[in-house]
């Protein structure tokens, strides 16, 4: 049997075990599912990585021109051992150095052509790069914007940020890149082939049967690579949530002494992350390094059989070097390509997390003949608004955050414009989820909520919101000027209406004594102001929209006394004229609204005036019997310290 007969059967060989084995592995590796970071089943896709490659090529000329750099870098490759085959025959087999001057300028010409190429490719390779990245994070900001109020109930800060930051930096680098990679490693390896063949069949013949033995070690890998990175993914995140919970409860960490406690926490995650890199980065060094042997092999079986051939006369010396290179030239970009692959499988959790978030389709959101008509959310037709007066009617309304759970049933409620209405009840009552369902962040179960006799599905979701002014407990406030937040609802609004609210709410004198005035920082949440002053801008922000509807929820339960008369004095001036609904928690602060709702279980158990309601002396008479008596012993507390 012939040297190369011997060869190709031990390639062959090899080829047959590694397939077996993939075949085995694969089997028992359909017991095992792939669990995302969220705990739920996924597998690789290349529609993930359609939909990605659809978002680049809506800007198509940067990729047309770099991948245009690339094939022309491939065919300089393929030139090279080309031009050194002809100055071996040249100068070595014929000895003719006339032709020196000539090869001086053939790789002079060789090295310009190269540094212009190389010099383009990098230049729109970055364009594409950093243009992706924008397309990403404008995409999944924009569909962060549409997304409905339960979204953000359930799903952590912490996530969307590694959405936003590292998930779209690694996918931008890694396809703008990694496409210039495998199309240059491609052709490399494809020119390169072709050349073989041309020159001796015989020695292309062993490149071609290590192929499948490439691919199933490939194949192999890469599943193993992908699995470990989706865990590294997963932890990641947890490990940005808990940053983002540790900057947010750094209050009540200090308050409480948990430092050790979070400090222990946070190593066990670390300490997680760290395992499951090294377990991921141990799969990506194994792959190379077994990829570079089996190539080699070929390459040192390609020396022995060519210099067989040399020897016997039936290969030239320029034509066994051309092999060799060649060979070389066919298995080096198995590298390259392979370290893309590789990268992609550590970037395939990244894509699967981007395309979910921008497939996800708000469960609040307005049919097609309302966006036709009044637009949407980010492109609204703020001309076709429909003007809201403030008539609110709950007809047999009921809802459930979770299935067959439910917190209002049948709920029924009529109130007439310009109404003040204050919900009371115990904790988990259904207070908030009336106005939540009022502002339309939830939509009813069942049942429909009328707006000036309009089912309120038929205004748009922005017009809605538009006529809405909402207070919460807790007021976010953007690290932005005060002047700023206070007009963030209304950007065109000019600062003699600024101060004007502000002035009616009873925020001008204290914003007036700061520094800087209306032009003062208010730092990240609003941490350079007190929690009664933001609530005061968060009033300011509310009714500078001249919002037809106003929705407080709870919105004095943790301001000092001082700062609630000044805003009570201020909500009885707001209130006129003004659909007003108050989630109360402190009983005081609603004695002179139109209407209070006592609240239970999500049904109306007493209503009527404040007086009317202490006639009763039922369950509202008891609340605010207890509270009274409870203020009183603090006021009581309160005076005896001082």
């Amino acid at each position: 049997m012939s040297p190369l007969a011997i060869v190709l059967l031990s390639m062959f060989v090899l080829d047959i075990i590694l397939v077996l084995f993939y075949i085995s592995y694969s089997k028992k590796r359909t017991k095992n599912v792939d669990i995302d970071e969220r705990g739920e089943q996924t597998k690789f896709s290349f529609s993930v990585w359609k939909k990605i490659i659809k978002m680049m090529i809506k800007k198509p000329k940067n990729i047309i021109l770099m991948l245009v750099f690339g094939v022309l870098l491939a065919l300089l490759d393929v030139i090279f051992p080309l031009i050194n085959a002809g100055a071996i025959e040249t100068f070595f087999r014929e000895g003719n150095f006339d032709q020196t001057k000539y090869y001086i300028v053939y790789y002079i010409l060789f090295a310009f052509a190269s540094m212009i190429i190389v010099n383009r490719h990098i230049i729109y390779a970055v364009r594409v790069d950093r243009q992706l990245a924008y397309d990403i994070r404008r995409e999944t900001f924009h569909k962060l914007q549409e997304l409905s109020f339960s979204y953000y109930d359930k799903t952590e800060a912490g996530w969307i940020m590694s959405r936003m930051t590292s998930d779209s930096t690694r996918l931008s680098r890694i396809i703008s890149w990694g496409l210039f990679d495998i199309v240059w490693g491609s052709l490399n390896m494809l020119f390169s082939l072709i050349v073989v063949f041309v020159l001796e069949y015989r020695l292309a013949l062993i490149i071609l049967f290590l192929i499948p033995s490439l691919t199933v070690i490939s194949l192999f890998f890469r599943t193993k690579i992908l699995d470990s990175y989706r865990k590294v993914r997963k932890t990641n995140s947890m490990v940005t949530s808990s940053y983002n919970e540790a900057m947010l409860g750094s209050d009540t960490t200090k308050s409480l002494v948990l430092e050790e406690h979070n400090k222990e926490a946070f190593d066990n995650l670390a300490g997680k992350l760290k395992k499951e890199s090294i377990r991921a980065n141990y799969y990506s060094s194994m792959f190379f390094p077994i990829l570079l042997v089996v190539s080699y092999v070929s390459v040192v079986a390609i020396m022995y059989i060519g210099g067989n051939l040399t020897i016997q006369g039936l290969v030239t010396v320029s034509g066994l070097y051309l092999a060799i290179n060649y060979a070389r030239m066919f298995f080096d970009p198995i590298m390259q390509v392979a370290r893309i692959l590789a990268e992609l499988q550590q970037a395939q959790a990244s894509a699967e997390r981007i395309v979910g978030l921008l497939e996800l389709e708000p469960e609040i959101h307005d049919s097609e003949e309302i966006k036709e008509k009044f637009g949407t959310i980010l492109h609204p037709k703020k001309e076709n608004y429909l003007e809201i007066k403030g008539n609110v009617e709950f007809k047999d309304v009921s809802f459930a955050y979770l299935k067959d759970e439910y917190v209002l049933k049948n709920f029924d409620l009529k109130v007439k414009q310009g109404t003040s209405v204050a919900l009371v009840g115990a904790t988990g009552s259904g207070k908030t989820t009336i106005v939540n369902l009022l502002c339309r962040f939830y939509e009813p179960t069942s049942g429909e909520i009328l707006i000036d006799g309009i089912n309120y599905k038929d205004y748009s979701i922005g017009g809605l919101h538009s006529s809405l002014g909402y207070v919460l407990q807790t007021p976010h406030l953007f690290n932005l000027s005060i002047l700023d937040n206070i007009r963030y609802g209304r950007p065109e609004a000019t600062k003699e209406e600024v101060e004007k609210v502000a002035k009616l709410i009873g925020a001008h004198d204290f914003i007036m004594k700061l520094e800087e005035g209306y032009d003062t920082f208010v730092g990240e949440e609003g941490s350079m102001l007190s929690l009664g002053e933001r609530q005061l801008i968060s009033f300011a922000r509310a009714l500078l929209v001249n919002p037809k509807i106003l929705v407080l929820d709870e919105a004095t339960s943790s301001i000092d006394t001082k700062t609630e008369e000044a805003i009570l004095k201020a909500i009885d001036i707001v209130m006129k004229g003004r659909t007003t609904f108050i989630v109360a928690h402190r009983l005081s602060t609603i004695t002179n609204v139109d209407k209070i709702l006592v609240i239970d279980q999500g049904k109306i158990k007493e209503q009527g005036t404040h007086n009317e309601l202490l006639q009763l002396e039922g369950e509202y008479y008891e609340l605010y019997k207890n509270q009274f008596i409870e203020e009183t012993i603090d006021k009581s507390s309160k005076k005896a310290e001082s």
